[in-house]
C-alpha cells in the first residue's frame, strides 16, 4: 500500500480535542505551518502563506497529546497525509489531514522535560524457564518488566 508521508513544523493552533471510542482514544488538534523566506531587496524576514492541517492520532499517542500540548506550542508533526473533499453550503471544499504517527514538541525554539506515560500493565518477560510455581506461572523472580528501549536494541 502506498502512503504519502510527510513532516510537518509548525504551530497547534487550537486545544487538542480528545474522546474515548470503543477502540480507544482519538484526539485532533489545528497545526498551523507558516513558511518563511528571506527577502534579499528588504534585508528582513517575511512570512508566506500559512496552511492549515486537521491533525488525528489515536490510542496512546492521542492520550499523550492531549496531556502535553497547548495551544501556540512549535511543533513537529509526522504522519500520513490524507486529503479529502467535501461539499458544504454547495460549495466544493478540500481538507487536508494529517494521520499523526508521531508529534513532539520543537526544540529548535524552546526546551521540554520528558516523562514516560505510565503503563496500564507492564509487559513482562520469562528470564529463566527452568523454575516455576506450582501452577505453571513463571515465578516472581523470573518475571520482570522490559524496559521498551532496551527490547527494541
Amino acid at each position: 500500500m502506498n502512503e504519502t508521508l510527510v513532516t510537518l513544523v509548525g504551530n497547534a493552533a487550537t486545544a487538542v480535542e480528545f474522546r474515548e471510542t470503543a477502540t480507544g482514544g482519538m484526539a485532533r488538534f489545528r497545526f498551523a505551518v507558516t513558511p518563511r523566506r528571506w527577502d534579499r531587496a528588504k534585508q528582513l524576514w517575511a512570512d508566506g502563506r500559512t496552511s492549515f492541517y486537521t491533525v488525528w492520532s489515536w490510542r496512546t499517542l492521542a492520550a499523550n497529546l492531549a496531556g502535553s500540548v497547548s495551544i501556540g506550542e512549535p511543533l513537529v508533526v509526522h504522519g500520513r497525509l490524507k486529503v479529502r473533499e467535501e461539499e458544504q453550503a454547495g460549495q466544493r471544499r478540500t481538507f487536508v489531514d494529517v494521520e499523526a504517527v508521531a508529534v513532539g514538541h520543537d526544540l529548535s525554539r524552546g526546551t521540554a522535560a520528558f516523562r514516560r506515560a505510565a503503563r496500564a500493565e507492564p509487559l513482562l518477560t520469562e528470564r529463566s524457564e527452568s523454575v516455576t510455581d506450582g501452577d505453571a506461572r513463571p515465578s516472581e523472580k523470573q518475571r520482570e518488566p522490559v524496559d521498551a528501549m532496551a527490547a527494541v536494541s
